[in-house]
């Protein structure tokens, strides 16, 4: 058994915490239940009226033409880029370095179905049209991430965007979306889901994360696709007996936070402001462009976690659950927005930030 972090145990003692939307745990699923009248029929290996009206609902949320409910992103990803691959008959696609699909899924895309992946750009940027007009071989299908996750949350610009749109389709290379976050990031760039994913041959959303649902994605695209996308879905065992339970909760969730996701950027801008003022602190990006960002601490993990105990017990705010190393003399975690930062009292915040920089000052000149 591993032993526990004093940080978190800190974090779950305190009055407020401010990372996502609370607990996950049978509460989740319990709030999304109470909405059924008991009469809807469960779907039934993927079919069924329950997971058809949700797929045929984000399909259109999207603006694309058909969409399929999968148990999982990794599932529907290494999917979508296998159905580009086939069609174009070239094994090989182009994402970043830091793709989920890359450092996640212990080389899935390659051991299950031989997909060969050439990786664009520094680690530490985002992907730019030069690193695409580079590319020197030749590929089936470019991945995109909306934000890039690993990085903090970082965007291209969207005009950035369209011109790889339109450099792809000129090049008869497919262009697939991993919108993981997908939602958070629409408050930024100021366009409707249909209007960037109109940018993708293929949409992957998640619906445990910005939505906070269970578990679940979904991939969308022309029908031809999703209805391959299906096939490949049955080989893999994506086909559970039913999956109801994620569904309702991802549709019960999106509903309630759909339209929160500009409060969850405000609320990030905010934070990251209050976290720029502390001594030895920085953020990536130092102005959020979706509801999360990268807090960067200038001293070694265990004193961190020391003054973030201390700040915590005082205060009763929880900022963080977690640091990770950053090298011998830094660290780091990741913040995302959801519902709990919203009901946090304004006052109470500024309070911790401010203790939590006299602390920080208080080491850093010791």
């Amino acid at each position: 058994m591993s032993e526990k972090s004093p940080l978190l145990e800190a974090f779950k003692r305190t009055d407020h915490q401010l990372p996502g939307h609370g607990n996950r745990n049978i509460q989740v699923l319990k709030e999304a239940m109470n909405r059924m009248d008991g009469q809807l029929e469960s779907d039934v290996y993927g079919n069924g009226r329950i997971i058809e009206d949700f797929q045929e609902k984000i399909a259109g949320y999207l603006g694309k033409e058909s969409a399929v409910f999968f148990p999982s992103g990794t599932m529907a990803q290494q999917i979508a880029l296998r159905i580009w691959c086939d069609q174009n008959g070239i094994k090989k696609v182009a994402y970043h370095p830091l793709c989920h699909l890359e450092i996640h899924e212990e080389d899935g895309l390659k051991e299950l179905h031989g997909i060969e992946s050439i990786l664009l750009a520094d680690k530490n940027r985002v992907i730019t049209m030069d690193d695409v007009r580079n590319i020197k071989e030749e590929i089936s299908c470019l991945l995109l991430e909306l934000p890039q996750r690993e990085i903090g949350g970082q965007l291209p610009d969207y005009e950035t965007l369209q011109a790889i749109s339109d450099y792809c389709r000129n090049k008869g290379v497919k262009l697939h979306l991993d919108g993981a976050r997908l939602f958070e990031i629409l408050p930024y760039y100021q366009k409707t889901a249909a209007e960037v994913c109109a940018l993708f041959d293929s949409v992957y959303v998640s619906f445990y994360k910005g939505i906070g649902g269970v578990a679940g994605a979904i991939l969308a695209g022309d029908k031809g696709f999703t209805e391959r996308s299906k096939v490949w879905k049955r080989r893999h065992g994506g086909d559970l007996i039913s999956l109801y339970p994620y569904i309702v909760s991802a549709d019960y969730y999106f509903d309630q936070r759909i339209g929160k996701m500009g409060d969850y950027h405000e609320g990030a801008k905010e934070l990251a402001a209050l976290y720029q003022d502390c001594e030895g602190v920085r953020t990536v990006p130092v102005n959020p462009v979706s509801n999360m960002f990268h807090l960067y601490f200038d001293a070694p993990k265990e004193e961190v976690e020391a003054i973030l105990i201390q700040t915590y017990d005082e205060t009763g705010i929880g900022l963080t659950g977690y640091v990770k190393e950053n090298g011998e003399k830094s660290c780091f975690c990741e913040v995302s927005i959801g519902d709990n930062y919203l009901h946090v009292p304004k006052s109470e915040l500024e309070n911790a930030l401010q203790v939590l920089n006299q602390k920080l000052k208080e080491k850093i000149l010791a």
